[in-house]
């Protein structure tokens, strides 16, 4: 028992000590859950428990001993709260009266104030709606501008209206109906005015592509205008030098390269552009128009650079190229002036483009071209394209390198254009000597190709050396020349002397100088064509110096440089071999012309029985040839060229006489015939003397050898025969200083046919059977000779 009430005792004080903590807690507030959590935690929920009922019943005791000790007092207060209720129920009382009257006063107010109430809401609501309907009047007044604006086609103003609708009105318009429609029609309304903007910018594009055309030939024609006035100055400036006439200084002749004036020069309007570039910028899109307007043009680019084969290429060139230039042209004004619309690497892809479909359409129309002129007009226009272009900025280079390589093919066409000039000169020209009535003419004929022999002024009529040929082929050269320099000018090279003298040169050699030859060579040319032929070939020699000349001065290179250089023609080297041909084709025909007189084995009675005093009818007509023949080779042949003539055409006839003694229709001659050749001789050698020594040749002063020393064959033979001691041939020193023309072979073969009859001068020489005479032993001692020395 001791035990147990001990326990209770403990846990009684255990207790009431924890009680007392929580009734601390309790009266100061404070969060009993960290307790119940943790006496639930410990599994002594009972213990909490037994403690809140302990505390509950210790502050019941608490209040009733507080009421206890307070008794009186409370009686006190109740007293004085029932006296507070009675006044409190009379306050009651007076308040429901008050309140009764204050109500059927209020209910008015209350009434009147409803109405205020309501009057003031409507009010609100009208300002609000009046202040709405200004919002949406002026909303709709900006869609009205706005519509007028577009129907009118000021895109611009249309555009800040819609953005003064997007950016300020539009969050305060009271309408959602209104507000909807709007919004749904922004996008609408700047997507129509982006089409608009477009197509007006198509129509400009259409527009101006059919004005390309006309914008380039402008260009084209200023750039030719400058070229024309820049040749009349050079030309002027040629004469001025030609003439030696020193050129003052404020007339001094300068090529100033004149610059295209846009304005006056062409005139395009690009505002519809600007404007598209404009509103494309307001709307935020104008990268997209930029790449809407390089599009567009590159595909018209492409358009253009397609060449129709509907119509020829040299009827259609000049629209091709123009329209290529207008384009490029519009195309620089719009990179220098419209905002970045196109950017420089835009623009020379484009002109690279069109560079390599040019450079290829010309390549293949150059090389099916089959006319010098049709090739030298494009290129002409080509250049004048270049040039304008250039202007601009844009490289020509691989325009100009085309034209370049396609030189050889136009001086190939221009080389046979010429060349059936050249033979249709040939062959319609009558080889006879032009007869020049008028200064004028010997100014245009002779001194225009310096042609003349003399520089002092001939008395007219004057009777040239040369045939209509001459001036005709030099006018063909001059010609060529030109052509030759007007493809080489205004290209990629400009030291182009040396080229225009190679063509030059090879149209001398392949068109003159073969002509000439085939000319000469042909079967129906006669003597006095071959002696005018080389008469004509002297005169084109003299003519190759002023064809260098001619060329040295369109190619703008001083004459004195080319002069000094001693620049000449290969062609004049091969002319002059062609005139070396034409003189030996006019002694074959001299010749053969002289063997139709020269019928010795026919017209000589080789054993006449008496001797012709005055020689053989035959050579009267042969020196009657010879006069005539040395006549006109006086008046059109050089002195070197005549004296070709005579000497071959006398050692001819010097060497058909020998021919007639070693002829095998000659079986036997006697003295007679051999005086008789020796009268024809001296008759021949007289002429020969007469010519030679002629004062109005002149041919003694310059050749030692005479026309005479060309028969020394014959007159030595004719001695030889004449001779009373022609053993004296076998003699070396006088066989050298009196026979020295003789073969000892020909001797020998005509000594073996000179019979003589007894009474005749060699008569014993043919008859054995006689008394040898002396001049016989000579003759037999001579053949014997002559047999040994075989």
């Amino acid at each position: 028992m001791d035990t147990k009430a001990r326990r209770r005792n403990d846990v009684e004080v255990g207790d009431e000590g924890e009680d007392l903590v929580l009734a601390t807690l309790i009266a100061n507030g404070d969060d009993l859950s960290p307790l119940v959590r943790h006496a639930f935690e410990m599994g002594r929920p009972e213990g909490l428990l037994r403690q809140l009922h302990y505390v509950v019943k210790k502050k019941e005791a608490e209040i009733e001993e507080m009421c206890k000790m307070h008794y009186e007092e409370f009686i006190l207060a109740v007293d004085e709260l029932r006296g507070v209720l009675v006044d409190a129920e009379e306050l009651k009382s007076e308040l429901q009266s008050d309140n009764f009257k204050l109500q059927q006063v209020g209910t008015t107010l209350i009434v009147k104030l409803d109405e205020l109430l309501e009057s003031y809401s409507v009010k609100k609501n009208v300002t609000e709606a009046i202040k709405m309907s200004k919002n949406s009047i002026q909303v709709l007044e900006l869609c009205v501008k706005c519509n007028n604006h577009i129907s009118e086609g000021q895109f611009y103003p249309a555009l800040k209206t819609v953005d003064l609708l997007e950016n300020s009105y539009m969050e305060n318009i009271p309408a959602k109906a209104l507000k909807k429609v709007i919004e749904k029609r922004i996008p609408a309304i700047k997507l129509h005015i982006e089409k608009k903007v477009c197509s007006q910018v198509n129509e400009w594009m259409v527009h101006i592509r059919s004005s390309c055309k006309f914008i380039g030939q402008t260009a084209i024609g200023h750039a030719a205008s400058v070229r024309q006035r820049d040749e009349e100055m050079l030309e002027k400036k040629r004469k001025a030098d030609e003439q030696n006439i020193p050129v003052a200084e404020d007339q001094a002749y300068t090529l100033d390269v004149v610059e295209v004036d846009e304005d006056s020069a062409m005139k395009f309007d690009l505002t519809p552009l600007y404007r598209a570039c404009h509103i494309h910028s307001c709307m935020g899109i104008l990268e997209q128009f930029h790449q809407y307007y390089y599009k567009n043009r590159l595909l018209q680019l492409n358009s253009d650079l397609e060449v129709s084969s509907a119509q020829p290429f040299v009827e259609s060139y000049q629209t091709f190229l123009a329209q290529i230039a207008g384009y490029f042209i519009v195309e620089d004004r719009v990179l220098r002036t419209a905002g970045g619309l196109l950017l420089p690497d835009q623009v020379e892809t484009m002109w690279e483009t069109a560079v390599a479909k040019m450079t290829s359409v010309l390549d293949v129309q150059f090389s099916h071209m089959n006319s010098a002129t049709h090739l030298l007009l494009v290129k002409d226009y080509v250049t004048l394209l270049g040039s304008t272009l250039r202007q601009y900025g844009y490289e020509i280079g691989p325009l100009l390198d085309v034209l370049d390589n396609s030189r050889d093919k136009y001086h190939l066409l221009l080389l046979d254009e010429c060349r059936k000039q050249t033979v249709e000169v040939l062959g319609s020209d009558s080889y006879e000597q032009m007869v020049i009535k008028k200064d004028i003419d010997y100014e245009n004929i002779v001194l225009a190709f310096s042609l003349q022999i003399s520089d002092i002024m001939p008395a007219f009529p004057y009777v040239a050396p040369f045939s209509s040929m001459v001036p005709d082929v030099c006018h063909i050269v001059r010609s060529f020349i030109k052509g030759s320099v007007d493809y080489m000018s205004y290209g990629v090279r400009t030291g182009y002397f040396d080229v225009v003298r190679k063509y030059l040169d090879k149209f001398l050699i392949e068109v003159v100088n073969d002509t000439l030859l085939d000319t000469i060579n042909s079967g129906s040319v006669t003597v006095s064509q071959a002696m005018q032929i080389a008469a004509n070939i002297t005169a084109l020699e003299r003519a190759c110096d002023f064809f260098i000349r001619h060329a040295a001065q369109q190619c703008d290179v001083p004459v004195r440089s080319v002069e000094k250089n001693q620049a000449s023609l290969t062609a004049k080297v091969l002319l002059n071999n062609t005139r070396g041909s034409a003189y030996i084709k006019l002694l074959r025909l001299v010749n053969t012309k002289i063997d139709e007189y020269m019928t010795l084995t026919e017209s000589v009675n080789w054993t006449s029985e008496e001797t012709k005093p005055n020689g053989n009818d035959y050579m009267n007509e042969v020196i009657f040839y010879l006069d005539s023949l040395m006549s006109t080779a006086q008046q059109i042949l050089p002195l070197d060229a005549m004296y070709k003539v005579g000497t071959g055409a006398l050692e001819h006839i010097s060497n058909t006489i020998v021919a007639a003694f070693l002829s095998d229709s000659v079986k036997r001659f006697n003295a007679n015939a051999v005086l008789s050749i020796n009268n024809d001789l001296k008759m021949l050698e007289n002429f020969a003397d007469d010519r030679f020594y002629s004062a109005t040749t002149g041919l003694d002063e310059i050749y030692k050898e005479s026309f005479k020393s060309c028969l020394k064959e014959a007159r030595q033979l004719i001695n030889l025969l004449s001779s009373s001691q022609p053993e004296n041939f076998m003699n070396p020193v006088i066989r050298e200083k009196n026979y020295y023309a003789l073969d000892y072979k020909k001797v020998a073969t005509i000594c073996d046919k000179f019979k003589d009859s007894p009474d005749g001068i060699f008569g014993s020489l043919s008859n054995k059977s006689t008394k040898q005479s002396a001049k016989k032993k000579s003759m037999d001692v001579l053949k014997k000779r002559l047999k040994d020395f075989n």
